[in-house]
């Protein structure tokens, strides 16, 4: 895969633009703080904004067709760069993952999984959640390859979700890196109630009459005594 990274610094903010390609596959993006903003799909044949639905749109007008164009230079350059550097071995960094709820978790409350990927390289992973061991495809997102510093790979993949007790979800990760799939666990964690500060109070009050019982039968005896 080749590919051309463009990062611009200042006092405040870092943005990026991504533009690569493969013999079977393309992207184009640009990022500002670590945070996606806008990519091709290339597949749908359009401009797919990232930005979350509470943050403020911005309009990216001209940018697929800018995309496509960019896809048709870069796959030349592909060719070109394969002779020049006599195909040279890609360098493969197997992904880490991780599960985990956006929000906190409430039984019959609608929420967010988060499976994140990291640390992989080359770009693609295939990411594959199951309910109970059933694969889930509604709800499913995916967010296109994001670079660390060291240039290798971060990605998202989220499933939108209602918890249920005993229900386990599974976030299962395929890359070239990896000897065979990767997968996370998670279920709901459901609090039980303590039974100690009850068990605490029956036996202090059980105490209590036992001893205001047995004052009273001394007392008694005391006053038949006199």
């Amino acid at each position: 895969m080749i590919g051309s990274i463009w990062v611009s610094f200042s006092v405040l903010h870092i943005d990026i633009a991504i533009t690569g390609c493969s013999d079977s596959d393309g992207v184009n993006m640009y990022g500002l703080d670590g945070d996606e903003l806008w990519y091709a799909d290339f597949n749908k044949k359009e401009g797919v904004v990232a930005l979350p639905p509470f943050a403020d749109q911005i309009n990216f007008p001209g940018f697929y067709e800018a995309a496509v164009g960019n896809l048709g230079v870069c796959k030349a350059n592909l060719a070109v760069a394969i002779k020049a550097y006599k195909n040279p071995q890609e360098k493969i960094a197997p992904p880490h993952s991780s599960i985990y709820p956006r929000d906190d978790v409430e039984l019959g409350e609608e929420n967010t999984l988060i499976c994140h990927v990291s640390g992989f390289h080359p770009a693609p992973v295939r990411v594959r959640w199951t309910r109970n061991n059933q694969n889930v495809t509604d709800g499913v997102r995916i967010s296109t390859p994001y670079p660390n510093t060291d240039f290798t790979l971060n990605q998202f993949s989220s499933l939108s979700f209602t918890p249920e007790e005993g229900d386990i979800y599974g976030c299962t990760v395929e890359h070239k890196g990896l000897s065979e799939p990767l997968t996370r666990i998670w279920e709901p964690e459901v609090s039980q109630p303590s039974v100690g500060p009850a068990v605490f109070c029956g036996v202090g009050l059980t105490l209590g009459l036992l001893g205001v019982a047995t004052g009273t039968f001394f007392l008694i005896k005391g006053n038949q005594c006199n």
